[in-house]
């Protein structure tokens, strides 16, 4: 069996696509941070977790999903490689959403967006403990 249930936070807004053809399809991507639950000195706290929802789930990410927020998915664990440019083979993993829900209620998401905005500066670790992404990591994926 291959399930996968995360309980996190959304390090961005979610990225939206479409497929091509007649039956355009919406592929959402986002990154859940989720944090450890046992913590070792020198170790990172959160485990930063690519995800991808499709269809009428994903539009349902686009319009409700955002930055900070946190929910809850379960899915399946998929795994790939690719060569990038430069003849590397890199692997990767991500969970495929079958499910996802807010947790935390709005009133929760509403002050936790406060609290973002007046977040120190990116890559600085913000006071929820989740160090901020940096901008371009998404320039060596292959699905942009």
């Amino acid at each position: 069996m291959n399930k996968a249930v995360l309980v996190g936070r959304l390090t961005r807004d979610p990225e939206v696509r479409y497929s091509q053809g007649d039956n355009a399809t919406a592929v959402a991507r986002y990154t859940v941070a989720v944090d450890r639950r046992f913590k070792r000195d020198g170790e990172p706290t959160a485990d930063f977790i690519p995800c991808v929802v499709f269809g009428r789930s994903a539009e349902f990410a686009e319009k409700y999903f955002r930055q900070g927020m946190r929910v809850s998915i379960s899915g399946r664990i998929q795994t790939g490689s690719y060569t990038n440019r430069e003849g590397v083979k890199v692997y990767t993993t991500e969970v495929i959403v079958e499910e996802q829900e807010f947790a935390e209620s709005r009133a929760e998401s509403e002050a936790n967006r406060a609290h973002q905005q007046s977040a120190p500066a990116p890559g600085a670790p913000a006071g929820d403990g989740f160090m901020n992404i940096p901008d371009g990591i998404d320039e060596e994926l292959p699905f942009n």
